[in-house]
């Protein structure tokens, strides 16, 4: 692995919209962002990892008027069910923002300002395809037929025919810049949603329709308080409002452009063509890295209220705990691809692999430490067999894991780290440390401080997946708070502090006791 990187870090989810309840989709990114952040902090980068809820639109007025309140209303209750998922699910967030906030507004009218400027906005009227549901426009070729004959916006969701006064941002110009953006290398991954973006803007770009008048929850278009922003102008704009935008504060200076705005697929095309493309108009640079994510199905099947499968998080988590369902979504599904999840696939893979494998491990080592060395470490010279597991073990965890997870391919890293701890498994069946407790106690007590000193290196390298268990088995190895980073894998003096200080393992409390499958779960299995 190269050199660690020391410069800032700054990370962004998609602003979620609240209209419903979150369901795993949510959990899901929010989960792998925060295992991002974490393992940059891990790194020593300083990081600023901001998430939070899109309230504005069409979509929102409607869903208040349905429930006859107000939307700001409506929108204070549902914004703090995300912000509740965030909390119960461990996601270390520097910025919770909501767009009805203050200094949102005065951001997105700063850099609407900057694009009127540049001559980029224009006033017309817009006639047209939109879908209140994606709060986007669709040109007539893009639309699909439903099976009552009815037309359709591309992800399938009804389209009404809308004509109204609008200001147009100058989207055409910009056609050359955003395909040379589009084919920066890095830029947009996975290759799948960049070769979809190319093909999108070489077919040319149409100016865009960016105010409405036909409602008034948004914010104000500057000097035509009749109009209110698209609610993608307004939405974007949070990455920015986050750091202080427009002003030149430190945090804009320090995180501005964002290392990495992680969405999902669906919404590519605002995050790499309308967002750059703004950004361009207002003088300002445009995001390193966009990485468009998978779609996570209910047993195979996309979840939808009308299906009746739709999911809370939070239920997942209260059955099986947060730090499984966290290695279970980060573990099971290739990031950047579709995939599947069901209580089974979790019950069944947390135990294999945290329980009987990782777990277990811990329970054992700590546990006949505690037991037939009365807790004591001690100063060791390990052999031949010892120094190979201790190899692998740190490859594993300094190398491997850290060189996939910057990669975004946390399932890669997971099986890298997964591997050592099955090597720790086998050294232990290898070794059988029970049965040199009579025939050699020496050996047993080499044998044994290996494994401690290999726990100590899986439990800091699995920390952004699994922070509170993690935190808890680095508690009880003694690992002081501050010698937790992956710096400090490569530290060979670590062990010998530890010794010195005189510390001893006590008895052991079980970091990953087995799951068991609740019973509604199973009864819709059988």
């Amino acid at each position: 692995m190269a050199e660690t990187d020391n410069s800032p870090f700054y990370i962004t989810t998609a602003i979620s919209y609240p209209n419903g309840r979150p369901h795993i989709g949510h959990a899901y990114e929010a989960i792998a962002a925060d295992v991002i952040a974490r393992f940059q902090r891990l790194r020593g980068r300083e990081v600023r990892f901001q998430t939070g809820t899109d309230e504005h639109g069409l979509k929102m007025a409607r869903k208040a008027a349905e429930q006859g309140r107000t939307a700001r209303d409506l929108a204070d209750e549902m914004s703090g069910y995300f912000r509740e998922m965030c909390d119960a699910l461990d996601v270390s967030h520097d910025r919770f923002i909501r767009t009805v906030e203050d200094d949102h507004h005065r951001a997105s009218q700063a850099i609407w300002e900057r694009m009127a400027e540049e001559g980029d906005l224009y006033l017309d009227r817009y006639e047209g395809w939109y879908s209140v549901r994606d709060e986007a426009y669709y040109d007539e070729s893009e639309l699909v037929e439903g099976e009552g004959g009815e037309k359709l916006s591309p992800q399938g969701t009804p389209v009404e025919w809308t004509v109204e006064e609008s200001w147009f941002f100058r989207l055409s110009k910009y056609e050359k810049p955003l395909l040379d953006l589009l084919r920066t290398p890095g830029f947009l991954e996975p290759a799948s949603r960049r070769n979809e973006m190319i093909a999108f803007v070489e077919q040319g770009l149409r100016d865009l329709s960016v105010s409405r008048t036909s409602f008034d929850w948004g914010v104000k278009v500057p000097g035509s308080d009749n109009h209110v922003m698209y609610v993608w102008v307004d939405a974007l704009t949070n990455y920015i409002t986050g750091l202080g935008f427009p002003d030149d504060t430190q945090e804009m200076r320090k995180f501005w452009p964002a290392d990495l705005h992680l969405i999902g697929k669906d919404i590519v095309r605002f995050h790499t063509i309308y967002w750059p493309a703004f950004l361009m108009s207002a003088n300002l640079p445009v995001p390193k890295k966009v990485f468009g994510h998978g779609f996570l199905l209910n047993r195979g099947q996309k979840e939808s209220k009308s299906v009746g499968n739709v999911t809370n998080p939070l239920d997942l988590a209260e059955a099986f705990g947060v730090d499984p369902l966290r290695y279970f979504l980060m573990r099971e599904v290739a990031f950047g691809q579709d995939g599947s999840y069901s209580p089974e696939a979790i019950v069944t893979r947390a135990n294999a692999e945290l329980a009987n494998s990782f777990g277990n491990l811990a329970q054992r080592t700590l546990s006949m430490i505690a037991k037939n060395m009365d807790g004591h470490l001690e100063a060791f010279d390990p052999a031949e067999a010892d120094r190979k597991l201790l190899s692998q073990v740190g490859d594993a965890c300094s190398r491997e894991l850290p060189e996939a997870f910057e990669a975004l391919s946390f399932s890669t890293g997971i099986e890298a780290w997964l591997r050592a701890v099955y090597a720790c498994n086998q050294y232990v069946d290898e070794q059988a440390p029970w049965t040199l407790r009579k025939t050699d106690p020496d050996r047993m007590k080499v044998v044994l401080q290996t494994l401690f000193m290999a726990l100590r290196d899986l439990a800091i390298a699995v920390q952004p997946v699994v922070p509170g268990k993690a935190a808890d088995l680095l508690d009880q190895l003694g690992v002081p708070g501050d010698e937790r980073g992956y710096a400090n894998l490569k530290d060979a003096d670590w062990y010998r502090r530890l010794v010195m200080a005189g510390f001893t393992v006590g008895k052991p409390t079980p970091i990953f006791p087995r799951l068991e499958l609740p019973e509604a779960a199973a009864e819709g299995a059988a």
